[in-house]
């Protein structure tokens, strides 16, 4: 557990301080989230998914269990972004979540995190950097032998311009 808590640390000073080219961060950031999970329990329930809104507006996430029940705290990782007329957008989102359920399947899901948000393009001069806040809160079907899963949430989103409690997303993908 304390390797993944370091590695988290070491996340947020590699997004928010170090001035480290955008798919490096992207890759390290990746790299590290995945080995540090691994390693602290290779025992642990890991699901891997498409997620539409959310904190990474379109995105692919990786969600492992902190221990090897099935419900408790986790987190997840993911990458995603658009690009529309040569400006684009690529969202990290980073979380911690917590599920509640007793029947091995259906759990009550409540998380929160950050998500860095790295801007580029034509219409910019500089690239832009921003980080921006979110919660979680929604029902996960997640089955105790693997297959299909399903996430349905509202994930509040706020930052320096304030806060937008009416985002949400789903999100469809396998647990192995």
């Amino acid at each position: 557990m304390t390797i993944v808590i370091a590695s988290l640390i070491f996340i947020l000073y590699l997004v928010l301080i170090t001035k480290t080219s955008i798919m490096k961060k992207i890759a390290i950031i990746a790299l590290v989230f995945i080995s540090s999970v691994t390693i602290a329990n290779s025992q642990a329930a890991k699901s891997v998914f498409f997620e539409l809104g959310g904190p990474g507006l379109a995105s692919i996430n990786f969600d492992t269990r902190f221990s090897a029940r099935e419900d408790g705290l986790g987190g997840k990782i993911g990458v995603g972004g658009f690009s529309i007329n040569g400006d684009g957008a690529v969202f990290v989102p980073i979380a911690l979540n917590y599920l509640i359920g007793k029947d091995g399947k259906n759990y009550f899901e409540i998380g929160g995190g950050v998500t860095p948000v790295f801007v580029s393009g034509n219409s910019t001069d500089d690239n832009f950097t921003s980080t921006f806040g979110h919660l979680n809160f929604g029902y996960r079907l997640q089955p105790a032998k693997g297959g299909f899963t399903f996430r349905a949430f509202v994930s509040p989103v706020f930052g320096s311009w304030g806060f937008f409690p009416y985002w949400g997303g789903v999100s469809f993908g396998y647990k192995f």
